[in-house]
């Protein structure tokens, strides 16, 4: 019994010991728990902060983005802004007119040459048919636009294929739609001589076009005749892309074209039609056009004996012309490109005619005008 009893006695002794170390172990144990639980929390909230922060920092960074806020620069040295070159200072006064309406004659100066009989063509050239000598030349050399000069190669080319001169043409839309400016209206229908006669006389752009037109292979085949006819003539700088003249594309020298009115007046049909006066047409509803001579030197009555003639007129080109006239008894071929206005065109010609007759010019010997014409 008294073994039992200290056996009693010592576990409750012990057991009142360990109960205050259990307690003071467990409260150990609950405080490091709260620690390491407090730790965690912290380490959790910091992160969350961080990310926090760095997605506050990315939304504001893109804000600013979207926003296009301007960046504040450095204001440029002074110096930079400076201009190099002092244009306003040396550049000329701007011209009144625009420069698609200045000749090309012009733009290059030709008309500044020195010109003894002070003509208004910047181009100038007399030469003697008979003995091929030049006796009046300014800037013969040079390659120019020659408008509607062209119309005496149109003439030649159809000629020389020998078509039907009876064949009747109408004038269609594509002959219409290539020059609007015209009283030849389309479904008016001419004998191919007449379509000749108005596009020699009177400069008619329509009838040059369907003369091209109703070449065999048409109008490539027109233009490649052209050109072909050029190079069998000497016409070396010549160049014609069609058959009308109204592109500055088609080109050629003072000295060219002298060789193309040589040709040309070998043609009787074209000195018949080209120095025409005037010549009566009647459109498809029955109405009456009357046509002039476009060269006042024939439709004027001004006394010239002219063998053949053609003008020509363009904003590139200027007013131009090409004359065989009998001066002194025997031909000459004149040629005047890039005068100012119809008026001076014709006065050039009278200041040459006069010059000529005043024998100041060179004398050549004077031929039959019947030998000077041969027909064709």
């Amino acid at each position: 019994m008294k073994h039992t009893f200290k056996l009693a006695m010592a576990s409750a002794l012990a057991l009142f010991v360990s109960l205050p170390v259990a307690a003071k172990n467990a409260a150990k144990s609950e405080v490091a728990e709260k620690k390491t639980a407090t730790k965690t929390t912290a380490k959790e909230d910091s992160k969350s902060n961080k990310k926090a922060v760095a997605a506050k920092s990315s939304e504001t960074k893109l804000t600013n983005l979207l926003k296009f806020t301007p960046v504040k620069r450095a204001p440029v040295a002074k110096a930079v802004a400076k201009p190099v070159f002092h244009v306003a200072r040396i550049a000329p006064a701007a011209p009144t007119y625009s420069v698609r309406n200045v000749s090309y004659g012009r733009q290059f100066g030709l008309d500044q040459s020195y010109d003894p009989l002070d003509l208004r063509a910047s181009v100038a050239l007399v030469v003697d048919q008979n003995s091929w000598s030049t006796l009046y030349e300014k800037n013969s050399r040079t390659q120019l636009p020659i408008a509607s000069i062209t119309k005496l190669m149109t003439a030649m080319v159809t000629l020389d294929a020998r078509l039907d001169m009876d064949e009747p043409i109408t004038i269609n839309e594509e002959d219409a739609d290539h020059y609007r400016n015209s009283r030849l209206s389309a479904g008016t229908t001419l004998p191919r001589r007449d379509v000749m006669l108005l596009a020699l006389m009177s400069s008619e752009n329509r009838a040059a076009y369907a003369l091209g037109r109703t070449y065999p292979g048409g109008l490539y085949a027109f233009t490649q005749a052209m050109n072909a006819k050029a190079r069998m003539l000497g016409m070396n700088g010549a160049n014609f892309v069609d058959p009308s003249g109204l592109s500055p594309s088609n080109q050629a020298s003072a000295m060219d074209l002298a060789k193309m009115v040589n040709a040309a007046s070998q043609y009787k049909v074209i000195r018949q039609l080209s120095t025409t006066d005037s010549a009566t047409v009647y459109t498809p509803y029955g109405r009456e056009l009357v046509y002039h001579n476009s060269n006042r030197l024939i439709s004027r009555g001004m006394g010239w004996n002219i063998g053949m003639q053609k003008t020509g007129t363009l904003s590139a080109a200027g007013k131009c012309v090409v004359i065989q006239a009998f001066i002194n008894g025997s031909p000459k071929i004149i040629v005047l490109l890039d005068s100012r206005s119809a008026d001076s065109r014709v006065t050039d010609a009278v200041r040459i005619k006069n010059w000529l007759e005043s024998g100041s010019a060179p004398t050549v010997s004077k031929v039959d005008a019947a030998n000077a014409w041969p027909s064709l």
